[in-house]
């Protein structure tokens, strides 16, 4: 490897040396090359994406009105980002993780429909915040292909056992704050790899530094950025909104039940120490969803039916319901296609979100006990009778799958943590000082 590394650097150097004593003109301006910020295993970290990402996090900040720590702290965490962004895409460049453009495509898509704008609009909000809509883009592909990377490579170090499944299940249905959420921020002081009892005494003087600098007021988000050695140190320590049994064990059991600006710590970890603190408390609503009861008849066009001919055959069955003539299911069982043609076309209670697109669409646009002209799907041509709607609880219907997601995403969060800390360990990392 430090043979690779070496070869590397001298051809830099060489190139650098070439391009400086080429004839420029006298009248030509010197332009300043691209250098190398730092050496990950054969790749590199360049000074221009150094540039380029503390330009957009002190851009955001701006418009958030977000204090930042000082440049050299900055730049440190953003140096760490960048070496474990290459490091990531160098193992899924090794697996074979490839994000087309048409997934690229769909991705920004549906980040427009999220933000309520077309894909223009998007794109042109991008611009007008004075980024390259180009390397947006491409940043978004790095994104997806580090979040497929991550998900595959720690994956496999997670086991749920229906143990812990039954247990947390029990938890949940004794305790009486799960409708509490807790907003968290978190912050990491990390003990270095082989920590020695001097390093970790270290750790423990500076965490406790942080938390009399929070406990006289000073600056969560900022102190995060700074010192922070989590993955969302960039994003001011912030963990998002979670109930008490989405936090890691150690957390839940000393933030049940404490006051808005708690802070607590140090929590001892097997990474450090953690600082947490609480930024809000709300209550959960319990999230309903509808479902809907339906039946349908599927007519699938084929070389001996043509489309015209399945749209217009559903028409007349629509004509013959309509006058009384024939009923729905009868109709579903004689001539629909399906396993659902035995029931009469009958589809039960169903998430609607569940069902072909065009199906949805026409769904929400019904009424109860309306009939639904012939329209089209990736199935084939349908009429549709809607049977009724009606709102379920999600929470209780979902416990279980709810429950191995919650244990899934902890130890995610921690077994993600200790895999890029093994990754970087095992890696040849070199950093450039910043001219002066």
């Amino acid at each position: 490897m430090k043979n690779l590394v070496t070869t590397l650097l001298k051809t830099l150097m060489l190139t650098s040396l070439f391009l400086t004593g080429l004839q420029i003109p006298a009248q030509a301006e010197e332009q300043q090359l691209d250098k190398v910020a730092a050496i990950v295993n054969g790749g590199v970290v360049l000074e221009s994406e150094v540039k380029d990402l503390l330009v957009n996090i002190k851009k955001q900040a701006e418009k958030n009105n977000q204090s930042l720590p000082s440049d050299k702290a900055l730049r440190t965490q953003v140096m760490d980002k960048l070496i474990n962004d290459s490091l990531v895409l160098q193992i899924g460049e090794r697996m074979g993780v490839q994000v087309s453009d048409a997934q690229l495509d769909q991705t920004i898509s549906n980040m427009a429909s999220e933000n309520k704008m077309t894909l223009s609009q998007f794109r042109q909000a991008i611009v007008s915040d004075g980024e390259d809509y180009e390397k947006y883009r491409e940043n978004v592909r790095t994104e997806l292909v580090s979040g497929e990377v991550r998900r595959n490579s720690v994956r496999r170090r997670i086991y749920i056992s229906p143990q812990e499944v039954s247990n947390l299940l029990k938890v949940m249905k004794e305790q009486t704050t799960n409708d509490v959420e807790y907003h968290l921020g978190h912050i990491l002081i990390e003990f270095p790899a082989d920590a020695t009892q001097a390093d970790m005494t270290a750790s423990k003087a500076r965490a406790d530094k942080v938390i009399e600098l929070l406990n006289s007021g000073s600056n969560f988000k900022k102190i995060a950025i700074a010192s922070s050695g989590g993955s969302n140190a960039l994003e001011g320590g912030d963990m998002g909104w979670k109930n008490i049994n989405e936090m890691p064990t150690l957390f839940s059991e000393l933030i049940a039940g404490k006051d808005k600006d708690t802070v607590v710590g140090p929590i001892r970890t097997g990474l450090g120490f953690s600082i947490v603190k609480v930024l809000d408390i709300r209550g959960r609503q319990i999230v309903e969803v509808e479902e809907v009861k339906a039946s349908h008849i599927l007519i699938k066009p084929s070389i001996i039916l043509s489309e015209e001919k399945a749209e217009a055959q559903l028409q007349q069955m629509l004509d013959q319901i309509n006058a009384g003539e024939a009923t729905f299911a009868d109709l579903a069982k004689e001539f629909s296609e399906g396993p659902t043609s035995v029931r009469g076309g009958d589809l039960g209670w169903s998430d609607p979100t569940s069902y072909d697109p065009a199906f949805k669409e026409a769904l929400a646009t019904m009424a109860v006990d309306e009939y639904h002209k012939p329209f089209r799907s990736s199935f084939g041509w349908h009429i549709i009778q809607l049977n009724g709607r009606r709102m379920i609880d999600a929470t209780s219907q979902m416990n279980q799958n709810r429950v191995y997601q919650i244990l899934h995403s902890r130890k995610f969060g921690v077994e993600s943590a200790r895999w890029i800390k093994e990754t970087r360990d095992e890696a040849y990392i070199e950093i450039f000082e910043q001219d002066k």
